[in-house]
């Protein structure tokens, strides 16, 4: 069974961290997943960092041109999930744009993707109706397939994504990029929200904008599971050290999922 199946079983909320491996400092990578599997990531949504992250805003943007700067590649993302799953059963789901992923081969990518502990994937700049050679594939190694689903979505078009996600779908909180957000829940999330809930047969999570215990509880009462991105990368780029990277993650993980440090 594959680990996002196994916890999603268990019907409880989820809170997903994202992060852009090697950011803000190298070698810090390994030890940030673990805090997070500690802290209570349900699922750790990894970035492939890309020099034009078109999803993304620019803490994220910046993140990963930091990120490259401190060397990492993706063979290096491989090997560092193969090290965390060596204590740590936490699901893997790598988010990366379909250059970084076609470009050595996707079958390859996938039998990589797979054999080091990644258990699903985001493609944000692949269409659905584009991705069959993707399914396929993934399907032949057991790789969860994410896509994403946006406020101006049809209620055809969420059937579809529904469909053809393996586990679960990501629904963008707003039109727009990743980032932070103030207003959160308004009348268009619940909207959208309660579109989704009409058409999708599958769980699903939420992310972009989510920044707060608020936000977090709100996204709760109608999805699976909310996606923290660019308010734990904005909060890390403070830290001076691996230690302290540490710290700062998993007293934001907890707070933002338990109200308080566990």
């Amino acid at each position: 069974m594959n680990r996002i199946e196994r916890v999603l079983k268990k019907g409880e909320k989820m809170l997903i961290p994202y992060i852009t491996p090697e950011f803000p400092l190298p070698g810090v990578t390994l030890q940030l997943l673990e805090a997070l599997a500690k802290s209570g990531a349900d699922m750790i949504e990894v970035g492939i960092p890309f020099s034009d992250p078109i999803a993304d805003g620019v803490t994220i943007q910046n993140s990963s041109l930091v990120a490259l700067k401190n060397g990492i590649t993706l063979k290096k993302i491989f090997d560092l999930v193969s090290l965390f799953r060596r204590n740590f059963d936490t699901p893997i789901i790598l988010m990366g744009y379909a250059n970084s992923i076609i470009s050595g081969g996707l079958e390859k990518f996938i039998f990589d993707a797979v054999n080091s502990g990644v258990d699903g994937l985001i493609v944000p700049d692949l269409p659905v109706d584009e991705a069959e050679n993707l399914i396929d594939v993934s399907k032949t190694y057991g790789l969860s397939n994410i896509f994403l689903v946006a406020p101006n979505s049809s209620e055809e078009r969420i059937k579809l994504i529904s469909e053809k996600s393996t586990h679960f779908i990501y629904c963008v909180s707003i039109t727009g990029v990743t980032g932070e957000r103030e207003n959160f829940g308004d009348g268009e999330f619940v909207n959208f929200m309660s579109k989704v809930r009409k058409f999708s047969t599958k769980p699903f999570v939420v992310g972009f904008g989510i920044s707060k215990r608020e936000h977090v509880l709100k996204v709760w009462e109608w999805a699976m599971g909310a996606v923290v991105g660019s308010a734990l990368i904005k909060k890390l780029s403070n830290a001076s050290d691996v230690s302290m990277c540490v710290k700062i993650a998993s007293e934001f993980l907890s707070e933002l999922k338990y109200g308080s440090f566990q």
